[in-house]
């Protein structure tokens, strides 16, 4: 009999639960929601993916500090 997709996934994730953690980071953050919303209309409309934002941030800061 074939597995249900949601358990064969789920023990995927259970086996490789510390080389993902291992390899990247959750951020758990909270702003305000009307700039969660507008923020999420912006990206989608787009086409910008959250970590693409995380980095061109990161990267504007950076020669921002440098300036300094």
């Amino acid at each position: 009999m074939k597995q249900p997709k949601a358990e064969i996934d789920k023990r995927y994730e259970d086996r490789h639960k510390e080389e993902r953690k291992a390899a990247h980071a959750v951020w758990g953050t909270s702003m305000n929601r009307e700039d969660f919303e507008e923020l999420n209309k912006f990206l989608k409309a787009n086409h910008i993916k959250k970590v693409q934002l995380i980095y061109a941030g990161w990267e504007a800061l950076k020669e921002q500090y440098k300036k300094s």
